[in-house]
């Protein structure tokens, strides 16, 4: 340890009276700030009254043993490694607490030399993990946009157009997919104008029928339809001196695309029923996921108001065709989910990495924003390690090159199994059952390693450790 650095505090968690003095003895002379309880319940009331930064518990215990205080800490101080002792005979059981998200474990009886180096190990991880944390707000920072998130190509030329009309009164039309962030868009384009500080009122188009589209848009006078029993000022009012946003506005009928064009073109507003006008002064921004053209040439949209909405158009581009942002976009879902929801999820594995880089997104960052908050609610630890996808909307594969020969008889997925499992067994016989170690050896993560254990059914008693002498 530095020793000019402030004391770490150790919190060591032990029913037996013994083990706790030792502990408490040996990690002092060692330059760490201890304090005990007796079991999992005595450690809980500490955490309020003394904050560790590290927990050091047994995991069989009365009353509340190390595999509850786990989910207790987990639930409460979500950043705070709890390392757990066990005997020979609960290795299993440590495994699992591994992948509930314990920092480390170390089997009993408990060598000074090797509990040092798990505790320093451990310590220093969590210091990673809060420096990682400040550098991710400065990366988001750069790459946030307003709230819109990439650094892609893609998206920088969507904040060029942005920053471009933000500061005039043009009225804009933001194109794209569904999913994939029009309303944020616009959002963006408000917030940096000179309306910042004055509303922004969007409405969805296709969510009313044609008379209470009507309503929400210019307003009622009191008695001008059933269930009209005050005057209502519509979305055009509300918004006077900031921004509109109509959002799928290629659904309007053609009646209410009418009076739409009159408004824009006359900043004047005539509430349904009503005779007296209202002058308003709201700047618009028109959002579809159509080709108005299209809609144009099918007789479904007017050309006049085309025309007049089309005066600066921001395309958003689906995430298919920005999936460099995809690493930013799904740290950002996943770290929000996770504070939302309560859950100790950090980070994601390099498989599920690749896996939302391959798939096609149809729904876009929608879609990606569901597929992580679900990924978070079902992960118990630290690293997300799997996803749920729809196969079918994965991005074809480019078809190989040659075919290599195959010996007949062979199975694949057998013949890679096999070869990992060896793999994994030699990376733990060469560290010596150090799960850590052993990672670093294999270039994975320590909840990879655990993850590929498990799915492997490789038992930890039956690995034959190579001596270090």
């Amino acid at each position: 340890m530095n020793r000019d650095a402030p004391k770490a505090r150790i919190l060591v968690v032990d029913d037996e009276r013994a083990v706790r003095s030792a502990l408490r003895v040996n990690l002092s002379k060692a330059g760490y700030d201890v304090t005990v309880a007796e079991d999992g319940e005595a450690a809980l009331a500490r955490l309020g009254t003394h904050p560790p930064d590290l927990v050091l518990s047994d995991l069989r215990m009365p009353k509340l043993d190390g595999m509850l205080l786990l989910e207790a800490v987990q639930a409460e101080h979500p950043e705070l490694p709890v390392v757990l002792m066990t005997g020979h005979g609960s290795v299993r059981d440590a495994v699992q607490a591994m992948r509930a998200g314990a920092a480390d474990y170390i089997i009993k009886p408990v060598r000074r030399d090797e509990l040092l180096v798990i505790l320093e190990r451990a310590l220093r991880a969590r210091q990673l993990e809060a420096e990682v944390v400040r550098l991710r707000e400065a990366l988001d920072q750069r790459l946030q946009f307003e709230q819109l998130i990439g650094a892609s190509t893609a998206m920088q030329r969507v904040y060029a157009l942005i920053d471009a009309v933000a500061d005039s009164d043009a009225l804009v039309l933001v194109t794209g997919p569904t999913g994939a962030g029009k309303e944020l868009v616009s959002r963006a384009v408000h917030s940096r104008s000179a309306r910042a500080n004055r509303p922004f009122v969007a409405l969805n188009c296709a969510a009313l029928p044609e008379q209470l589209l009507e309503s929400e848009l210019f307003g009622h006078e009191k008695g001008s339809f059933t269930g009209a029993v005050r005057r209502h000022a519509g979305r055009f009012e509300q918004a006077s001196g900031g921004t509109l946003m109509l959002d799928e506005i290629g659904e309007i009928p053609l009646a209410t695309q009418v009076r739409l064009l009159r408004v824009l073109e006359s900043g004047v507003v005539q509430r349904v029923g009503g005779t007296t006008p209202v002058q308003v002064d709201t700047r618009v921004i028109a959002a579809t996921n159509r080709d108005l053209a299209a809609e144009v040439a099918a007789g479904r949209f007017r050309e006049d108001l085309y025309y007049r909405l089309n005066v600066f158009r921001i395309p958003v581009p689906p995430l298919r065709e920005r999936t460099d942002d995809i690493p930013a976009l799904a740290d950002h879902f996943l770290h929000h989910f996770a504070r939302k929801h309560g859950r100790s999820a950090r980070s994601m594995s390099a498989e599920v990495l690749a896996q939302l880089r391959r798939h096609a997104w149809p729904g876009n960052v929608r879609e990606l924003a569901h597929v992580l908050e679900r990924a978070v609610l079902l992960t118990s630890g630290r690293v997300v390690e799997g996803v749920e996808l729809d196969s079918t909307a994965e991005v074809p594969s480019p078809a190989p090159v040659s075919e290599p020969s195959v010996p007949s008889g062979t199975h694949l997925p057998d013949a890679l199994r096999a070869v990992e499992e060896r793999l994994i067994i030699e990376a733990l016989r060469a560290s010596r059952g150090v799960q850590a170690e052993a990672a670093r050896r294999l270039g994975i993560s320590r909840s990879n390693l655990h993850y590929r254990i498990k799915k492997l059914g490789i038992e930890l008693t039956d690995v034959q450790y190579r001596s270090r002498g």
